[in-house]
This record gives structure tokens, sequence and C-alpha cells, in this order.
């Protein structure tokens, strides 16, 4: 199934480079224009000139001189020996300190047909083309994609001794987060490790368009003759991180709805409750807590916030109805939070079709809470929807079942931080 191997990676020479919590950044989706300017005002050498260039009249052609420049003046060096690389986050959600660990390594591609590596969540083709014209021009990954397996009880505990002593790197970056870093040159390892993957499914967490764009960044190589089988372009960096870790947190996405014609509150609430239990609530201090204990129940349920003070809260009265709207699709995709919001609610009950979801048109997608409530408060949007996390267990089955959730349906926590460890591609 899966074939790994350890790699070389690329990394900052800290001597010459600075501070590695200087030189790293959260992932270039993230990272808004003026988070930009200041990782680079703060440290030239920054990571986020090459991941996401802004500079020049090319800035992929710019970003892909800066990395040989890099390169040459010894900001950037190879690792002399393969390694596993051993990556730890730890954090604070809700008062209580977690940590992730997993490893860094090469993943070979595969077509999602062959049901190795499995997507959850669709992808937007913008997104791709960004990608795409950044690998042309740097033949580099510059950040792993985020990827889950089912453990069978062997390789956690290898990964624990192998990450037992003092980190490589280690350092606390501006949200908190502590990262830590192993480069293990053991062949060992490394052997065992292919060895146990050879039977297992990749389940990408976070870096769809990231995976997708690798396949056919591969692709194009080979046909214009900068590659051929068995070379660099024919694996990609990842974590893998197994599925049942203690630390695993998934967030929500929100939705909010925007540029509806004549938007009536009344008629809203009226078509919601063809198919939900309706109840206002008086205070938005209480969305969250509300909405945890009803997932905690097993129920499917939404905060519904038009403005003011309250909110209204959905449950879906009977889970029958995704079975009649939706018969071929599985269970676990029929049944899934964001599929019956899209579904019923967005698409049947208001009109905003798949093609305008996907081209954010009527629905923008944000992190936070109070971002979406603001944003009705504001004036610039019609209605917010709150939800709760997808379940990990979920995105298993959705995958394991060859479908795809709605785009934006999973948030994992924290997000991977971005020049750690690069991949060069030739």
């Amino acid at each position: 199934m899966a074939d790994i191997k350890a790699f070389r990676a690329l990394r900052f020479d800290c001597q010459k480079a600075g501070d590695i919590a200087e030189l790293t950044c959260p992932p270039y989706d993230i990272i808004s224009e003026q988070q930009r300017l200041e990782y680079i005002e703060k440290n030239e050498n920054n990571v986020i000139r090459l991941e996401l260039p802004r500079e020049g009249e090319d800035p992929y052609a710019q970003a892909g001189r800066l990395e040989q420049q890099w390169e040459e003046e010894g900001i950037l060096k190879r690792d002399e020996q393969e390694c596993t690389y051993i990556y730890e986050e730890e954090f604070t959600v809700k008062g209580i300190t977690r940590s992730i660990k997993g490893i860094v390594c090469l993943v070979k591609l595969t077509p999602f047909s062959e049901g190795v590596v499995l997507p959850h969540e669709f992808t937007l083709s913008k997104a791709k083309e960004d990608r795409f014209n950044l690998m042309k021009s740097t033949f580099c990954n510059f950040s792993q994609i985020y990827s889950l397996y089912m453990d069978d009880g062997n390789t956690r505990p290898l990964i624990e001794e192998a990450s037992s002593g003092v980190p490589d790197q280690e350092f606390c970056d501006q949200s908190g987060i502590i990262h830590r870093l192993w480069a293990v040159a053991d062949p060992d390892l490394a052997q065992k490790l292919s060895e146990q993957f050879k039977s297992r499914k990749l389940y990408i967490a976070d870096g769809h368009h990231r995976y997708e764009t690798a396949l056919n960044f591969r692709d194009y190589a080979r046909e214009q003759g900068l590659a051929k089988e068995g070379d660099p372009v024919d694996y990609c960096m990842m974590m893998l991180v197994d599925m049942e870790h203690p630390g695993l947190v998934v967030f929500p996405t929100h939705r909010v709805v925007t540029g509806l014609e004549n938007f009536d509150p009344a008629n809203a609430l009226g078509k919601c409750s063809e198919y939900f239990e309706l109840k206002p609530m008086d205070s938005i201090d209480n969305m969250e807590q509300v909405l945890e204990g009803l997932y905690e129940e097993g129920k499917t349920a939404f905060g519904l916030y038009m403005g003011g003070k309250g909110w209204q809260c959905l449950t879906l009265r009977d889970q029958g109805v995704m079975d009649r709207l939706l018969p071929d699709l599985s269970p676990a995709s029929r049944h899934m939070d964001v599929t019956v919001l899209h579904t019923l609610i967005l698409e049947r009950l208001f009109g905003i079709d798949k093609e305008n979801m996907a081209n954010q048109k009527n629905l923008v997608y944000v992190k936070q809470m109070e971002e979406a409530i603001d944003a009705v408060r504001n004036g610039g949007a019609n209605f917010a929807f709150l939800l709760n996390p997808t379940r990990v267990t979920e995105i298993r089955d959705v995958a394991a079942a060859g479908e795809k959730m709605p785009q934006k349906s999973t948030y994992f926590y924290p997000k991977l931080i971005t020049g750690l460890v690069m991949n060069k591609l030739k």
C-alpha cells in the first residue's frame, strides 16, 4: 500500500540564517499580506519568501532564484544523511495542554483511484494553479501534507523511543505553540517504518491541493523531459500521524451567507422549521456550549445567527431525511453535519448551488465563531451558520468509501509549521 522512505531534508542553517522561530511561518493559505510583510521585516530569510512569493514581476521565478541563492550562500543546507524526521507540536485548547507527534517522510505519489492515499474534501482550482506554478519554478516542497493512518500499536512506540532524547530544534511561535524536531539518521528505524506502512492507507487531513498538485507536477515533469520514473518528483513530503492519537484536535469551519436578495429572517426560520426543531436562545455567549452538548449526544445541530443578542438552535428532527435525499451516498457521508447543512439547508432551502459554494459567491468560510457573528452584525452578511467539528472517524469512513466531503469540512489544529523541513525535487 503506502510506500514511504527517509530523505535528506533541506533545512535552515541557523548560524547563517538566524533564529528558527523567525525563519518559519504558518501555512501560506492562512497568512494575510500584512502578516507576510511582518515576517520578512523580522527576518529577510523567512521561508514565506519562498512559500508565498510576492516579489518582482514574476514572483514564482523570483522564488526559484532566491531558493538557489540561499543554497549557494549556505542559508539553506541539505542534510548529509537520510533521516526520519519526528515532529511534535505542543499546544493549549480550552485550557488543556495537548501534544501531537508524527513522522515527516517522503510518500510515493499514487492517484486517488488506487486507494492508497485517500482524500476527504473537494478542492478549489485557483489554489492548485498557484501551487503548481510555485513547484515549476522551485522544484521544492516547502511544507508537508498532513495525513493520518491507522496504527496497529507498533508505530507510535517506535516514534516515542526514537524521540526520547533532546530535540534537534525546539522553539515557541507567536501563537504560543511549541515545535520540536528530531532528525533521526537511523536506517533500521526507516526500514521498520517502511515495512509497517506497506499495509496501510493514508488519509489526507490537510493539504489536498498540494497532493493533487504534486501528482500534476510529476506528470508535467515527465512529459517535459525534466524527470523520469523513479526520480524525486515521484514523491511528496508528508507528516504522518496516528488517527487515534489523543492529541488530535479538529475545529469546525463556519459558514457565512451573503448576497441573498430580499432576505427575510422570518421566512428563513419558516423554511428551516420544515426539517429542524428551532429553539430561540437569548445570548450568543452560550452558543458553543449548547452546540457542544448536542454534539456529545450525537445529534445534528447548528447555530443560526441573524443579528442581535440571541440566536436560533437548529436540531435535525429526522436523520432519515438524508437517506431519502442522498440514497447513493454512504451513510458516513450523508449524515455528516456539513452534508446536512449544504444539501438540506443551503441548497434545498436557500437555493445556493454547489458552484456558488465552490466559488464562494454566496458563501464565505470562516474559522472563528466571533468572525462569523461580526460579519452579520456589521451588515456585510445575511446570516451565519455555526457548526460542530467533523469527527475524525467520519473523515476516515468518508475517505474509505471513496467519497469526498464539501470543501472546508475540517480544520485540524494546530496547523503544521512551514519551513522546518523542506524537500528538494531534483
